[in-house]
């Protein structure tokens, strides 16, 4: 499938995995760990391997480079922050898609996203930014945890 998609956190490449699994093959991985870079860089599913945070500065990425960007695993302790939702926003194209998986328990005790990401989600929607497609909640994500699934659509 020609859908150009984003790794945020692409870690080794697992989603990578899953997604070339699925029919994929125009994915770009984007990972701060150069360690971690090798290890996806070796499965041979990503076309371009960026050694950057996603934050608040702006990564070297062109605006709506992407038809979609997924983050799994990411959002945690010390990961990623809030406001990079706005550098994902940038980098995706007009109708594309923006899927966040993340433990459900990191919404309530990571200071980062405690009664923080949700709210900035929604300022985000309500600025015009995106729209929420859905918001699942998943048994059994991480260790036993529940997780959360987030898709929004960027307009």
């Amino acid at each position: 499938m020609n859908v150009k998609i984003l790794d945020v956190a692409a870690g080794t490449g697992v989603v990578g995995m899953e997604l070339a699994d699925k029919g994929f093959t125009n994915i770009d991985a984007l990972e701060p760990s150069r360690g971690m870079l090798e290890q996806a860089k070796k499965k041979k599913i990503y076309n371009r391997l960026i050694c950057e945070c996603i934050g608040e500065k702006r990564t070297d990425i062109e605006d709506d480079t992407y038809d979609a960007l997924v983050v799994s695993g990411g959002m945690g302790e010390g990961h990623i922050p809030c406001i990079a939702l706005r550098e994902m926003i940038r980098v995706v194209k007009s109708g594309g898609a923006i899927c966040i998986v993340m433990r459900e328990e990191y919404l309530m005790y990571v200071q980062e996203y405690k009664d923080k990401l949700e709210q900035f989600m929604a300022q985000l929607e309500e600025e015009g930014k995106w729209k929420q497609v859905a918001r699942d909640r998943v048994q059994n994500y991480s260790f036993n945890k529940y997780g959360v699934v987030f898709l929004y659509r960027v307009c």
